[in-house]
């Protein structure tokens, strides 16, 4: 039987793509679905690789099916054991290892919801989230037990070799059995606009809509040897870079610990990966290190979400590693629905595009009024939802070819004397400058113009008194007279949220407050 992982084509993907096709790719049933059975279980012949690791200190730890699927049994009945049953929360603040991933499966294997946190979060940070899903168990390491136990009246359980000698003894096979929409997983986003950003709900299921991202957006196919630096405890790191490999039983890696590009690089060479999917933000701090061309590389297929990335670090990165880098755009509301197709050899990758709507989705750019917007004209992005427009928030525009770019988030428009202009263009000419290595483009208020442009940029050498000049004139020629940065700040870092994206939003509020003070 054919399957969608035997196709390689963007025309195949348009002719062949369907629900039922998706579902064949597992064993399970909409009555009778286990994310932690599809992603470990049913790939444990042999003793082929699921998780490779790079820790920042040097070490690489190698995790197998086998010793994944034991593991995360014996986490089920010590959850068990301690009464945690279907439906209850288990919060998972670890960083990527066997125990995280074996605490992560064993809470799915025993119909329990999975909460990822990310472990720099702090005691209020834990506390906003715990107090919003009530997890029965908190499970973390002996550093960061101090900040769990600090967050209220949470059950911590510190994993060390204690904890996992004590569970040695316990069944190493546990029968899941949970439904297709029993709720799997409470994904926390890292967006910037609340102080509790929303929790994200997936059921089992949704492993099944994942499979559109995998094959289409990361181009994940069997024989791939993947990588994916994004911790788990955000969407990409856990969703695309660790279920959607493992469930096609393909060996994935990732980072642990104070992330480092050229351990990155290192271990992209060591590991001979062959596809990654990555930040933005990871391709260009590899650019920056200046060690990239010390290694070696097998890489055939690469994709970036989070942010776009700057036309430069691209064609650097599509020299270095000898492929071009693709987009995958969604949100973790209503995940991807725009790709480049990695791996198709019938696609043409555009520079700054985020591609082609992805099988079974249907995307628009409308204007104000909820019209179709002409080529090359900006408006929404908006995607159909069981017959109705979703509102996504980011602006684009499409070309007459279909392909659509991004032109940044609603609020990252700057209007100055009648003209809107997109922070992202702006950012992505200022980055041409050599001697930049990361800029953020925000409005600030003018009596004249009612905004203008702001930047605060990240070197890569010493200030000298002719770079503002330089940068501005390089905006006005790659741009347009009126889209440079009137006002330049430099900065030795940018703000960021915990995925990684650049975080305009703190940007502007600290604008705003200097103006109140002033």
């Amino acid at each position: 039987m054919t399957r969608l992982t035997d196709f390689r084509s963007y025309g195949d993907a348009q002719k062949h793509f369907s629900r039922d096709a998706l579902w064949a790719l597992f064993d399970g049933t909409r009555d009778d679905f286990n994310i932690a059975h599809e992603c470990v279980d049913r790939h444990v012949d042999g003793d082929n690789v699921a998780v490779r690791v790079a820790h920042s200190e040097g070490r690489d730890e190698v995790i197998t099916f086998v010793e994944l699927a034991k593991l995360s049994s014996q986490f089920a009945h010590y959850l068990a054991g301690r009464g945690v049953g279907k439906g209850d929360r288990v919060a998972v603040m670890l960083e990527p290892s066997l125990a995280f991933y074996g605490a992560l499966f064993g809470a799915i294997k025993l119909g329990a919801v999975a909460v990822p946190m990310f472990t720099l979060f702090g005691p209020e940070g834990i506390r906003l989230r715990a107090d919003d899903c009530q997890p029965s168990v908190l499970f973390t390491n002996e550093e960061k037990a101090g900040d769990a136990t600090a967050a209220g009246n949470l059950d911590v359980v510190i994993v060390n070799d204690g904890f996992l000698n004590s569970i040695a003894s316990l069944p190493t096979e546990f029968a899941c059995n949970s439904a297709g929409d029993d709720l799997a997983v409470l994904q926390y986003t890292s967006g910037t606009t609340r102080l509790l950003p929303a929790a994200v709900k997936h059921t089992h299921r949704s492993l099944v809509t994942l499979m559109v991202a995998a094959l289409y957006a990361t181009g994940i196919r069997p024989g791939d040897r993947f990588f994916c630096p994004s911790s788990p405890a955000w969407g990409h790191g856990l969703w695309h870079g660790t279920l959607a490999p493992l469930a096609l039983g393909v060996s994935t890696g990732t980072f642990s610990g104070k992330f480092d590009a050229v351990r990155l690089l290192k271990a992209i060479s060591d590991y001979k990966i062959t596809n990654m999917s990555a930040a933005a933000t990871h391709y260009r701090m590899m650019r920056n290190t200046g060690k990239a061309e010390d290694f070696s590389y097998c890489i055939e297929k690469l994709s970036f979400t989070g942010e776009p990335i700057d036309s430069e670090s691209a064609r650097y990165i599509e020299n270095l590693f000898g492929t071009k880098v693709c987009s995958m755009y969604g949100t973790t509301e209503i995940g991807v629905i725009l790709a480049n197709y990695p791996g198709a050899p019938d696609f043409d990758v555009r520079e700054g595009s985020m591609g082609k709507a992805v099988p079974g989705v249907e995307v628009e750019v409308q204007d104000a009024d909820g019209n179709p917007a002409k080529a090359g004209v900006t408006g929404e992005l908006m995607v159909r939802k069981q017959g109705e427009w979703f509102h996504t928030k980011d602006l684009g525009r499409v070309d007459e070819d279909g392909y659509f770019y991004h032109a940044g988030r609603a609020d990252d428009v700057i209007i100055s004397a009648g003209w809107t202009m997109s922070a992202v263009e702006i950012e992505d000419a200022i980055l041409k400058h050599p001697k930049v290595a990361e800029a953020a483009a925000i409005g600030v208020p003018d009596k004249v113009r009612g905004q203008v442009v702001k930047a605060f940029i990240v070197l890569k050498d010493s200030y000298d008194d002719s770079l503002t000049e330089e940068i501005q004139d390089l905006v006005r020629t790659n741009l347009s007279r009126h889209e440079y940065p009137r006002h330049i700040d430099y900065v030795a870092d940018l703000p960021k949220t915990p995925a990684g994206k650049v975080n305009r939003k703190i940007l502007r509020d600290q604008e705003a407050q200097q103006g109140t003070a002033a």
